[in-house]
C-alpha cells in the first residue's frame, strides 16, 4: 500500500516550486490533493501537470490572509473526497529583504500576516475535517532561516514570521495532540528549486561569473555535495503527513543537505 492510499491532503501555496512538488508527491504516494493558491492559472497548470484525468485533484484559489478563502478550500477537500486527513502548508511570502536598520515595519506586519496568521488561519479551517477523520496532520513549511540566519542574503522580517510559526507548532501540537492531530515543521535551507534557481542566475549575471561558481558557493557549505531540491523537502512533508510519521509531533525537521546540524 502506498504512503497516502486513500487520504486526503490539503496543499496551500502551490505554484511551481515547493507546492506543486507537495501536490506531486501526495498524488504520486496514493492520495487525494486538494490545492489551494492565489493564482486559479497556476493552480490548473499544476493540477494538469499531477493528474491529468483529475481523479485525485481538486483546486479553488484561495488567499491565506482571508479566512473565509481557507474555510472555503477545506470545504472543497471534504465536499470533492469525503475527509481532511493532512494539511501542508507551504504559502508564504518571501521576497522581501532587509534587517532592522532599514525596515519598514508596515510590510514587516504584512509579511506576519501571511507566513504566521495564515498559516494559522489555513490550519484552523482544516480542524473540523481533520477532527472528522479521527486525527490526522498539519505540516508548516518554515525555514532554517528562523534558526540561523544566512550571510548571503537578510530576510530578516521572513525569519522572524517563520520562527514565530515555529513556535507556535509547539502550542498547536500539545492543544491538538488530544484529537489525534500532530503538528510539525519542515525547515528548509537552500532548495534547489526555482527561487534559488533565479537567485543563482541573479548573482552570476550581477558578478559576471558562471552560475556553476555561485552554485558551488552554496553547496560547499554543505556536508553532502548537493543541495537539497525542493522534491527532497516535499517527501520529506509528505512523510509527516503519513501515518509512518504517527508518533512524531512537535517536531522541526531540518531538510538541508547537512549545511546546519542540530
Amino acid at each position: 500500500m502506498s504512503l497516502l492510499t486513500g487520504r486526503t491532503v490539503v496543499v496551500s501555496g502551490v505554484g511551481a516550486g515547493l507546492g506543486h512538488q507537495v501536490a506531486a508527491a501526495v498524488v504520486r504516494d496514493g492520495g487525494n490533493a486538494v490545492l489551494g493558491a492565489r493564482t486559479e492559472e497556476n493552480l490548473a497548470r499544476s493540477a494538469s501537470a499531477i493528474d491529468p484525468r483529475g481523479a485525485h485533484t481538486a483546486y479553488r484559489p484561495t488567499d491565506i490572509t482571508d479566512e473565509a478563502q481557507c474555510e472555503a478550500l477545506a470545504a472543497l477537500a471534504v465536499e470533492r473526497f469525503g475527509r481532511i486527513d493532512a494539511v501542508v502548508q507551504v504559502a508564504a511570502w518571501d521576497s522581501y529583504f532587509g534587517g532592522l536598520e532599514d525596515a519598514d515595519f508596515a510590510t514587516w506586519q504584512s509579511v506576519i500576516d501571511v507566513n504566521l496568521l495564515g498559516s494559522l488561519r489555513i490550519a484552523r479551517a482544516c480542524l473540523p475535517g481533520l477532527r472528522a477523520a479521527g486525527g490526522g496532520s498539519v505540516v508548516f513549511i518554515g525555514t532554517q532561516s528562523s534558526v540561523a540566519a544566512p550571510s548571503q542574503v537578510r530576510q530578516a522580517a521572513y525569519a522572524a514570521s517563520k520562527g514565530a510559526l515555529t513556535s507556535a507548532m509547539y502550542s498547536l501540537a500539545r492543544e491538538l495532540g488530544p484529537h489525534r492531530i500532530r503538528v510539525n515543521t519542515v525547515l528548509p535551507g537552500w532548495m534547489w528549486g526555482p527561487p534559488v534557481r533565479a537567485y543563482v542566475q541573479f548573482t552570476a549575471a550581477t558578478e559576471g561569473v558562471p552560475e556553476e561558481e555561485v552554485l558551488g558557493r552554496l553547496s560547499s557549505r554543505m556536508a553532502l555535495p548537493d543541495l537539497a531540491t525542493d522534491g527532497d523537502v516535499a517527501d520529506a512533508a509528505v512523510f509527516l503527513a503519513s501515518d509512518r510519521a504517527r508518533a512524531i509531533t512537535g517536531q522541526s525537521l531540518l531538510v538541508n543537505a547537512g549545511e546546519l546540524m542540530r
